[in-house]
C-alpha cells in the first residue's frame, strides 16, 4: 500500500511540474509582446494571448497547453491504473492553474482540461469540442463556452459510466474550471464580459 501511495505521489508531482510550464507567458515574451499578465485579463492562456492581436501565438499557446495535458495523461495511461491516470489528469491541470514558477498565478485550465478529458476518453474530448465551438461561434464568449463544455463532460462521465476514478477526476476538473471562471461568471451576469477577439 505504501509503495502504491508513493507511486501516485510521484505521478502527481511529475504531472504538476509539466502542467506548470507557462507556455503563454514564454511564447509572448519570445515574440516581443511583453508580459501577457499585463494585457487584458492578465491570464496566461490562449484566449488572453489572442488579445495581443496575434492569432498565431494564441493558436500555438492553445496547442502547447493542450499538448502538455494530453502528453502526461497518455504516458501514464500506457502502463498505469485508472487511478494513476486520474491523478495525472488532475495534477497537470492544477499545475497549469497554479504554477509554482509564477507564484501559483496561472491560467484557467481550459485547453489543458480539454486534452485531459480527451485522453480520459475520446468521447469526452469530442463533446467538449462540439459544445465549446458551438457556444463560442453562436455567442462569442470564450468563458461561457468553457463553462458549458466542462459541465457537459462532467455529466457525460456519469452517463457513459466511465471508471470511477476517471469520472471523479472529470467532475473535479469541471469544478476547478468553474471556480477559475468565477470572475467571468460575474461579468457574464452583469453584461461586462468581453467577447472573443476583443483586445
Amino acid at each position: 500500500m505504501e509503495m502504491i501511495t508513493e507511486s501516485y505521489l510521484t505521478v502527481a508531482i511529475i504531472a504538476y511540474l509539466v502542467g506548470s510550464i507557462p507556455f503563454g507567458l514564454i511564447i509572448t515574451k519570445m515574440a516581443g509582446k511583453g508580459d501577457i499578465r499585463a494585457i487584458g485579463s492578465g491570464n496566461i492562456g490562449a484566449t488572453n494571448v489572442l488579445r495581443t492581436g496575434s492569432k498565431k501565438l494564441a493558436a500555438l499557446t492553445l496547442c502547447l497547453d493542450a499538448g502538455k495535458g494530453a502528453a502526461i495523461t497518455l504516458v501514464i495511461a500506457l502502463s498505469g491504473t485508472h487511478m494513476a491516470v486520474a491523478v495525472a489528469g488532475i495534477a497537470v491541470t492544477f499545475g497549469h492553474c497554479f504554477p509554482v514558477w509564477l507564484r501559483f498565478q496561472g491560467g484557467k485550465g481550459v485547453a489543458t482540461s480539454l486534452a485531459v478529458f480527451a485522453a480520459f476518453d475520446w468521447r469526452l474530448g469530442l463533446l467538449f469540442c462540439v459544445v465549446w465551438l458551438g457556444t463560442a461561434f453562436a455567442l462569442r464568449f470564450s468563458s461561457l463556452a468553457a463553462l458549458g463544455a466542462t459541465m457537459t463532460c462532467g455529466i457525460a462521465s456519469l452517463v457513459l459510466q466511465l471508471p470511477a476514478p476517471i469520472a471523479i477526476a472529470t467532475l473535479v476538473l469541471t469544478g476547478l474550471i468553474w471556480t477559475r471562471h468565477h470572475q467571468n461568471i460575474g461579468r457574464l451576469l452583469s453584461g461586462a464580459e468581453p467577447k472573443i477577439g476583443k483586445k
